[in-house]
C-alpha cells in the first residue's frame, strides 16, 4: 500500500469519450472523473486518492453520500464511470477557499490531517494475527508508491526488472546470525517494530515453516557475511485473499514466492536482488520483463492473466517496478520501486483487500 498524501496538483483535463457533461482531470498518471467544465487544464486543484478515508461533512459537501466503497461509504476507490477508470477525487474543498493553491502544490503541501482525511487500513482475520512481542531487530518493509501518482520515478530506457505483484499476505522474515533468531511479521505489525510469536495456526508462520524460509535466511546470512537478512515474501491462496493462483491457504498447499531481500552488511541494510540470491531456495516472484523503461510497456506487462500458477486462473493483480541496478530515488526520497496496478483487477467485482 502507498503512502497517503492529499496534495493541490497542476490538472490537465482531457474529453470524456462517452459522456458530454463529463471531462477527466489527469493527476500525474492518474484520471479522475469531473463535471464538464468544473476545471480547465493549467488550473490547480487538491487530488484526493484512492484509500483515503473521508469525513462525513466532506463527504456531503462533496455530493458523494452513499457513492463510496466500505460498509461506511467513506472509503475512495477506483470506480468505472460511463466506461473510463475513475481513480481518486479532485476536488476544491470549501476549508481551502483562502488557501493559494498553486503555491501548495508548488511546495507540496499535505493537506489530509486538515481536511480529516485518514488513510484506508486493511481488517486482518484471524488467520493473520495473533500474540506479538516487540521485535527491535526486525527488518520492516517499505510502501511502494503507484507509478502513476510518481511518473517521474524512472526515465525512459532506463534498465528495469518488472515482477509480477501477486495479492496476497505480505510476510515479513528477519534472521538476526549470532543468536539464530527468526522474526515472522505482517506488514502493519512490522511497521511497529512487533513480531508474531510462533504459532502453528498463524498465516504467516505456516508459510515459514512449509517452505524453508527461515532456513534460506540463515543461509544467505552467512554466505553474505551479514549481521540480518530481510526476506520479503507472498503469502497466497484460497483463504487468504479473492485470487488464489490455484493454492489453498487452508491447507498444506498454502503458497509463498519472495519478492525482496536486504541485509545489514557492516552497519548498512542494503536492497538485493531477490532473484539472484534466493534463486533455488525459495519460491519466487515471476519475472515478466527486463530491459529499457518505457511506461506504455509497463501498463500492458500489468494487465492480463496472473502467471503464477502457469495456468493463467485469474486476472493479474499488477507489476512490482525496480532498476536492473538498486538505486535511490529523490522523487520519493527513498528506494527507486513502484508499482502499477491492472484496472481490471482495480474494478473487479467481490474482491478482498485484508493486510
Amino acid at each position: 500500500m502507498s503512502t497517503l498524501r492529499v496534495t493541490a496538483e497542476v490538472l490537465t483535463v482531457h474529453e470524456h469519450p462517452n459522456a458530454d457533461a463529463l471531462e477527466l482531470a489527469q493527476v500525474g498518471l492518474y484520471r479522475a472523473v469531473v463535471a464538464k467544465g468544473a476545471y480547465r487544464t493549467g488550473e490547480t486543484a487538491v487530488y484526493i486518492p484512492e484509500q483515503a478515508v473521508l469525513p462525513a461533512a466532506l463527504i456531503e459537501e462533496l455530493g458523494l453520500t452513499g457513492r463510496l466503497a466500505g460498509g461506511e461509504a467513506n472509503r475512495v476507490k477506483a470506480v468505472r464511470l460511463r466506461g473510463e477508470l475513475s481513480q481518486g477525487i479532485v476536488c476544491r474543498p470549501k476549508a481551502l477557499a483562502d488557501v493559494d493553491l498553486a503555491r501548495a502544490a508548488a511546495e507540496g503541501t499535505d493537506f489530509a490531517e486538515l481536511l480529516g482525511i485518514t488513510k484506508w487500513v486493511p481488517p486482518v482475520p484471524p488467520t493473520m494475527n495473533g500474540d506479538v512481542e516487540p521485535a527491535p531487530d526486525l527488518l520492516p518493509w517499505v510502501d511502494i508508491e503507484n507509478i502513476q501518482r510518481y511518473p517521474d520515478l524512472f526515465t525512459p530506457g532506463e534498465p528495469v526488472v518488472l515482477t509480477e505483484k501477486l495479492h496476497g499476505s505480505a510476510c515479513l522474515l528477519t534472521y538476526v546470525a549470532g543468536e539464530g533468531r527468526v522474526y515472522v511479521s505482517s506488514k502493519g505489525f512490522g511497521a511497529k517494530s512487533l513480531a508474531l510469536r510462533e504459532d502453528p495456526r498463524n498465516l504467516y508462520w505456516r508459510a515459514v515453516r512449509g517452505h524453508g524460509v527461515a532456513e534460506a535466511a540463515a543461509r544467505l546470512c552467512e554466505r553474505l557475511g551479514a549481521r540480518r537478512v530481510g526476506v520479503f515474501g507472498e503469502v497466497y491462496g484460497a483463504g487468504v485473499q479473492d485470487l488464489s493462483y490455484g493454492a489453498d491457504g487452508r491447507r498444506d498447499t498454502l503458497g509463498y514466492a519472495a519478492f525482496d531481500v536486504c541485509a545489514e552488511i557492516d552497519g548498512t541494510v542494503r536492497w538485493l536482488d531477490a532473484a539472484e540470491l534466493l534463486a533455488g531456495e525459495l519460491p519466487l516472484v515471476p519475472r515478466l520483463f527486463a530491459g529499457p523503461y518505457d511506461i506504455e510497456r509497463v501498463r500492458e506487462w500489468a494487465s492480463g492473466r496472473e502467471t503464477v500458477s502457469g495456468r493463467g486462473l485469474h486476472l493479474r493483480e499488477g507489476v512490482v517496478i525496480r532498476p536492473a541496478v538498486e538505486r535511490y530515488s529523490p522523487v520519493t526520497g527513498g528506494r527507486a520501486i513502484a508499482k502499477a496496478v491492472s484496472p481490471a483487477y482495480l474494478t473487479r467485482k467481490g474482491g478482498t483487500e485484508y493486510e
